[in-house]
Order: structure tokens, then C-alpha cells, then sequence
């Protein structure tokens, strides 16, 4: 790995750690603003799909999906947020999957920690994001999340992978 190379692994690296770091305060608008305007968040319902489109999915959100989200979790009187919910992101194994003069692709693994209520629940996977450049910083065109268990029945899922 040259200099160059090393030097952009840091700092992809350090953007995947920013927005986890969003995500864990719920400081949902600034992490809303890492998305392109185009951006997707992705979390497929099974194993190796690759269609958003034509089939179900156990997310698949554009800007105007995550904001709506992102306002249920802030409604003071939501009951499923009483108390709200805390979270605890773990990354790991980021690598740079491609590149091209647009962007570039990044996969990583995580540990998704949550609290809420009396309740303890664990997440994990991988994540891949299509990052595209934008007034000299990276932006989130897809973030596809696929979780290890992501056909198994789940109860209401409600934070952000």
C-alpha cells in the first residue's frame, strides 16, 4: 500500500467512524447531510439480494423515508422511544473494495449494540458504502447493510443500522 493509498484508507476510515459516531448521539440531521441527494440506505430481508426495486427489503430508504425516521425518533411522546434508545456501533475489517474518479466502494463489518426499555438486543453484518466525493469530502450514495440474521423474524426495528 503506497502513501496515497494509506492516506485515503485513514480517511475513509475516519468518515465510517463519523457517522457511526452520528448515529450512537442521534444526531440525525448531520448524519442525514452524509447522503448524496440521491442517497439510499439499504438493509435487504435476504441473503445475496440485489434488487431494492422488485422485491421486499427490510429497509430501503430515499432523504424523504430517513427524515420521517428520523422525526419518530425524536417525537417526545413516541412510546416506543420511552425511555429513548441507546445505541453502541462497532466497526471493523474496513477495506476499499474499488475506485474510480466518481468515488469509491468501502466494506466494512459491525456490531450494533441497542438498549431500549428493559431490553438488550445485538445486531451485526456487514456494510458496504458507495461513497462519492463532494466539495472535498465523502458523500453516501447506497449504504446496503446486510445483517447476519436478516431473515429471521424481528421485532420493530427502529434505529439505523
Amino acid at each position: 500500500m503506497n502513501f496515497r493509498d494509506w492516506n485515503e484508507q485513514q480517511d475513509l476510515t475516519q468518515f465510517l467512524h463519523h457517522e457511526a459516531r452520528l448515529l450512537d448521539e442521534h444526531r440525525w440531521d448531520e448524519w442525514q447531510k452524509l447522503f448524496t441527494p440521491d442517497g439510499l440506505y439499504w438493509v435487504p430481508l435476504v441473503h445475496g439480494q440485489t434488487d431494492h426495486l422488485n422485491h421486499a427489503s427490510l429497509f430501503c430508504e430515499d432523504a424523504l423515508l430517513r427524515s420521517m425516521r428520523a422525526r419518530r425518533l425524536e417525537q417526545a411522546r413516541a412510546y416506543s422511544q420511552q425511555p429513548p434508545t441507546r445505541t453502541v456501533h462497532v466497526l471493523g475489517n474496513i477495506a476499499l473494495e474499488s475506485r474510480d474518479d466518481e468515488g469509491c466502494t468501502v466494506r466494512s463489518t459491525f456490531l450494533l449494540l441497542e438498549w431500549r426499555k428493559t431490553e438488550q438486543r445485538t445486531f451485526g453484518g456487514s456494510v458496504l458504502h458507495t461513497l462519492r466525493r463532494a466539495d472535498d469530502s465523502w458523500r453516501i450514495q447506497t449504504k446496503r447493510v446486510d445483517l447476519v440474521n436478516c431473515d429471521a423474524p424481528h421485532e420493530a426495528l427502529q434505529v439505523f443500522m
